[in-house]
């Protein structure tokens, strides 16, 4: 054993919050000094009496290695030689009461599959990347004005062994990836891959920050499963988790016996929703650590994103009867986010917030959060109201279609059907709708139509894209026998065709940030249920016309204001026979004719689809595109 204390530097940045490479001190660390090889551990345990380095290689017992106290504030360190990759260890903590605990590493970078909970030496090193065009790609255009498709998948049980085993880091590289690049989504969005215990928690409820799940594989597997999915140009977007964590004994929860990574007073640390202990985000070692996390996985696992879970229940303190805001918090958000930007501008950084909080996506330094996305919540909560009520009372409930596009350009969005939608009795988006079989299939493709058509980035949860029938089962895979059902089959060659037309389409992503890119044709249409709006491109003369009907009457001779004195031609319409619909196309270029209507110049005339979306592009063949 010999000495490898951590550098005064280090120790004075961490305690200041500002060690935003904190995993580079603390963990098991593969190392060379004094001509021995082995792991070097360090840790954080501020109220511990004693602390040593338990594991296989001494029969469990730390007294062949304790460790040495760095500093008064409680960083602990130990180098110890001869020691192989692959060891299974953990801290053994005497707290200030004389009690023994075993603790995982809360800076491990390999754990046991569970039930298992030791902590797993892990060299990091040796992985070579060849996403060199990717990364290189992310830079040359802001994300704003590029496409997003987000598929929101859970690794568990997206695909499933036929005798209930999970799928590997690997085996979903052969098969996922191809799947995703052939549906035409940008990006993958995982549910938490962090370390945890419970498979039902699926990942929110977390005991290592820093170890990819072990469940599907090692470190590198994960690494080569992101690295693919560079390659084949889809982004790794991670759900991450900085507001609360698991209280099983082995995690972080009173980790040297008293509060460390939370609050100390019950009142603040306790989540008593969900059983969790809150971070406590007043305190510098904790952003240290939290900050560091983040960058941890944009550099060593190349991360495209992250959407930070629960950002309400960070803003304002938990336990109150009104909300009170957290000053500690708000900082933390702001400090991370600016941190994330200057180290890795183009690593997105998404708020899945449900409050009216203002300025979540407008930078720190001018007084925002410093997010570059926010999950819109409401727009989520108005459609799915309205889709579910029968056609015949939606007229009633015209203004939750229209009501988002009052504040639409308020932030910058991300539309999001999520897993949060379609889980524990809340029906699948599918079964959502009402009406019979084929109104069902009508209506999600009409909903699917209008989410892609309307100003924001998209996230869909996995089985969307084949509708689902029912609700999503977490123990259990996707319910994959559908595909041998007709609509269902259509279904998934609807959502092709749709997130193929989203992409060669620059109108619908390209200014889709701009309240210049939207404009409503007819809003005001309730007693028909019609809603008609134009996206607009950067250019001049770049126009979709957009057509919604959100009831199961058929309209032919249907007049439609429309902005350019030229021809239109129908580039999508989901009430095509192709994809189970009625027929109800407009298959030839509509002629415009002069003539005010809906306060536009000209106006087409149509047949408009029972229960669907009707999408219309300009093109140049009157000569009078201006």
């Amino acid at each position: 054993m010999t000495d490898a204390s951590p550098t005064a530097h280090d120790v004075y940045l961490f305690h200041e919050g500002c060690l935003f490479q904190s995993y580079q001190l603390f963990g098991a660390h593969y190392q060379e000094l004094n001509g021995e090889k082995g792991f070097r551990f360090c840790v954080w345990a501020p109220h511990a009496l004693d602390v040593r380095v338990a594991g296989d290689f001494n029969n469990w017992s730390g007294k062949l290695h304790a460790m040495d106290k760095v500093n008064d504030q409680g960083i602990w360190s130990l180098f110890i030689s001869d020691l192989a990759e692959g060891e299974r260890y953990k801290y053994e903590i005497m707290t200030e009461s004389g009690d023994i605990q075993l603790k995982s590493d809360p800076y491990a970078f390999y754990s046991e599959v569970r039930p298992n909970t030791a902590s797993i030496t892990y060299d990091l090193t040796g992985y070579t990347w060849h996403d060199q065009k990717w990364m290189k790609k992310l830079k040359a255009k802001p994300i704003y004005e590029k496409p997003v498709f987000i598929y929101e998948l859970h690794l568990g049980s997206w695909k499933k062994h036929s005798d209930g085993r999970l799928y590997s880091y690997q085996e979903l590289t052969d098969s996922l990836i191809p799947y995703v690049k052939e549906h035409g989504f940008t990006h993958i969005e995982l549910m938490p891959v962090i370390e945890h215990p419970y498979d039902r928690s699926w990942g929110y409820q977390g005991t290592g920050y820093f170890s990819p799940t072990s469940r599907f594989g090692t470190p590198h597997d994960l690494m080569n499963f992101i690295d693919q999915c560079h390659q084949q140009h889809i982004g790794v977007i991670l759900d991450w988790v900085p507001g609360h964590f698991c209280k099983d004994s082995h995690g972080l929860y009173m980790f040297d016996g008293k509060p460390v990574y939370e609050y100390q007073e019950a009142h603040d640390r306790e989540n008593w929703v969900w059983g969790t202990a809150n971070f406590d985000l007043g305190k510098s070692e904790v952003h240290s650590f939290l900050i560091s996390n983040a960058l941890y996985w944009a550099e060593i696992y190349h991360i495209d994103g992250f959407r930070v879970d629960a950002v309400a229940n960070l803003l304002y303190w938990p336990n109150q009867e009104e909300r009170h805001e957290n000053p500690y918090a708000i900082g933390f958000l702001k400090k991370l986010n600016q941190k994330m930007n200057e180290a890795y501008p183009h690593v997105l950084m998404i708020a899945e917030d449900s409050t009216d909080w203002p300025d979540v996506t407008r930078p720190a330094q001018e007084g925002g959060l410093g997010f570059h996305f926010k999950w819109n919540m409401g727009w989520m909560n108005d459609i799915l109201k309205y889709m579910e009520a029968p056609p015949g009372q939606r007229k009633s409930l015209h203004q939750l279609v229209s009501f988002s596009l009052l504040y639409a350009f308020r932030e910058h969005y991300i539309l999001p059907f999520s897993h949060d939608e379609v889980v524990y009795g809340k029906k699948s988006l599918l079964n959502k709708m009402p009406g019979d079989y084929w109104q069902k299939f009508a209506q999600y493709r009409l909903l699917l139509g209008y989410f892609t058509a309307h100003p924001g980035k998209k996230l869909l949860f996995m089985g969307g894209e084949f509708a689902q029938f029912d609700e999503w089962k977490d123990t259990e895979q996707l319910d994959w026998f559908l595909d041998t059902f007709p609509m269902h089959q259509k279904a998934r060659v609807f959502t092709q065709d749709l997130l193929r037309f989203y992409q060669i389409s620059k109108i619908l992503y390209e200014n889709d940030h701009r309240g210049s890119s939207f404009e409503w044709i007819d809003v005001h249409n309730d007693e028909q249920s019609i809603f008609s709006f134009i996206r607009y491109g950067k250019r001049s003369g770049e126009a979709l016309i957009i057509v919604c009907n959100f009831t199961p009457e058929v309209y032919h001779q249907f007049d439609v204001g429309v902005p350019f004195y030229t021809d239109y031609i129908e580039v999508l319409n989901s009430d095509n026979k192709r994809y189970g619909g009625s027929g109800q196309i407009n298959g030839k270029p509509l002629q415009s004719r002069k003539g005010t209507l809906h306060h536009k110049p000209c106006y087409v005339t149509m047949t408009v689809p029972p229960y669907g979306i009707s999408i219309m592009r300009a093109v140049k063949r009157r000569g009078e595109i201006k």
